[in-house]
């Protein structure tokens, strides 16, 4: 029989090779992955994983045979663990599937909405020339830095960094160096938002996964935290790392197209109309968490901070936004059509990577990891999620994909445990743990490096060598979060 160990390792080699050596889309490596697993998963494991603890400790015998007769309390469990190890294997990950996608395909739309709203209406570029205003020539790195976080909140990553690295640029014109620092903070702002703050979808997944444990709300204000200290050790790397290394500017490189687009544009909206589709879903999402945490209920606030209702509300705005300040003979119909479409590829990797996640857990993976780690209660497994994480990324180059392979594996455990200290903290991880390492096989890293010019060594030393920095930063933050305020 295989175990668990076995149909782990069969799922992410056709990940790894799948994304890699096949150049397969990660939404068809994940779907491909699923179905070997399911198939391949012995009916007594999807039996055992159909049971709570406690229910394997009355109806399994301890060479894991079925105890004879059934005691009657216990029929229920039994019946519907008969039911799930008796079901197709096409069907369990169709239906997982079904359910990763009714959790975060509406909330991943809206962003991707939200985002594209944003760069069209120039809200986004308001929102940079404001943060650069406030900080002066001097702090230009922290506007670059929180203006990065701020944007990766709703807008991918690839997005906001074609989007300020021609500031960038235009910034070592001005003052004839510091490039290199540029680059970095730029870096350093978005990567984090983008694998710790909803609604991007690899902190939205994970953050699912642990179901009422980690609510959307709890991950917002957790990921906001540890990034801003997550933030502040790049931009200190970033000092550092401009003292030593002096990045030409290469004028060949391409400038981006929508910041071209948008110099012949309308107006930018005020500051405070294109900070509102960002702030109203935390404010909206965090709010309703804040008061469940203090028992606090009405059905207003409930409606208001269901993340799905956040969401469309703060789309609506983001489209009128677009309305009012679109650049003239552009169609905002075409914008939001657009923003759906690639909001739809990512929909179908999470939602692929959310059955994975699924299928191992009939595996009974989840079970076995814990009874590794020497009482799943202890501080020992968050570094194993985050080194479990750091794996899978540095394999398959995508830190959406290793955080949702990664939270598949990690929330039943946490699920099934008595911890003693929050499952946000696990989570958290998780995000920090899909930063390192970033090399060739991450299509970020091409980015990077196409845009500032900079050679595949460059990239690696510089850009690669920062969010190393920075995950085992965050990690050190969410283990002293842990200990100190363990929110449990």
């Amino acid at each position: 029989m295989l175990g668990p160990v076995t149909l782990l390792l069969a799922g992410v080699l056709i990940v790894v090779i799948g994304i890699i050596g096949l150049k397969w889309h990660p939404f068809i490596a994940l779907t491909v992955a699923s179905l070997t697993v399911a198939a391949l998963t012995p009916t007594e494991l999807l039996y055992q994983s159909a049971l709570s603890g406690e229910e394997r400790r009355v109806l399994l015998s301890e060479d894991g045979s079925l105890v004879e007769p059934i005691p009657a309390a216990y029929a229920s469990a039994h019946a519907s663990a008969e039911k799930k190890s008796g079901s197709w294997f096409v069907s369990r990950f169709t239906g997982a599937f079904g359910d990763g996608c009714g959790r975060i395909a509406l909330i991943i739309a809206m962003a991707a909405v939200i985002g594209r709203c944003l760069l069209d209406s120039g809200g986004a570029k308001r929102i940079v020339d404001s943060l650069m205003r406030l900080f002066g020539i001097q702090g230009t790195p922290f506007a670059f830095a929180a203006s990065a976080f701020t944007l990766g909140i709703p807008v991918f990553f690839d997005t906001v960094f074609y989007l300020l690295m021609p500031l960038g640029k235009a910034m070592r014109k001005e003052t004839g160096k510091h490039y290199l620092l540029y680059i970095l903070t730029i870096v350093a702002g978005a990567t984090m938002a983008h694998s710790l703050v909803p609604p991007t979808p690899g902190p939205l997944t994970v953050a699912g996964f642990f179901g009422d444990q980690v609510p959307v709300g709890s991950m917002m204000m957790g990921g906001l935290i540890v990034g801003t200290f997550t933030v502040c050790v790049g931009i200190a790397y970033a000092y550092w790392a401009d003292k030593r290394w002096e990045i030409p500017l290469r004028e060949d490189i391409d400038l981006s197209v929508i910041a071209e687009k948008r110099a012949a544009a309308l107006p930018a909206p005020p500051l405070w109309f294109a900070l509102l589709p960002i702030v109203l879903p935390v404010v909206l999402i965090s709010g309703e968490t804040i008061f469940s945490m203090q028992e606090i209920s009405h059905p207003v606030i409930d409606f208001l901070g269901d993340q799905n209702i956040a969401l469309l509300l703060s789309a609506g705005l983001a489209v009128l936004l677009l309305v009012r300040y679109t650049p003239r003979g552009e169609s905002t119909k075409q914008a939001v059509q657009e923003a759906l479409a690639s909001g739809g590829s990512i929909i179908l990797i999470t939602a692929a990577g959310s059955a994975f996640g699924s299928v191992l857990k009939d595996t009974g993976i989840a079970d076995l990891i814990s009874s590794s780690v020497e009482g799943s209660e202890t501080l020992m497994l968050i570094p194993v999620a985050f080194l479990v994480t750091a794996l899978i990324r540095t394999a398959q180059g995508s830190a959406t994909v290793a955080m949702i392979t990664a939270g598949g594996m990690v929330a039943p455990i946490a699920i099934g445990a008595d911890l003693s200290y929050s499952a946000l903290y696990l989570a958290l991880a998780i995000g920090c743990g899909s930063k390192p390492i970033s090399w060739a096989n991450d299509s970020g890293f091409w980015v990077i490096g196409r845009m500032t010019g900079m050679t595949p060594m460059e990239t690696f030393k510089t850009v690669s060598v920062m969010m190393m920095i920075m995950s085992l930063a965050g990690l050190a933050v969410v283990l002293l979060g842990a200990i100190f305020i363990p929110l449990v």
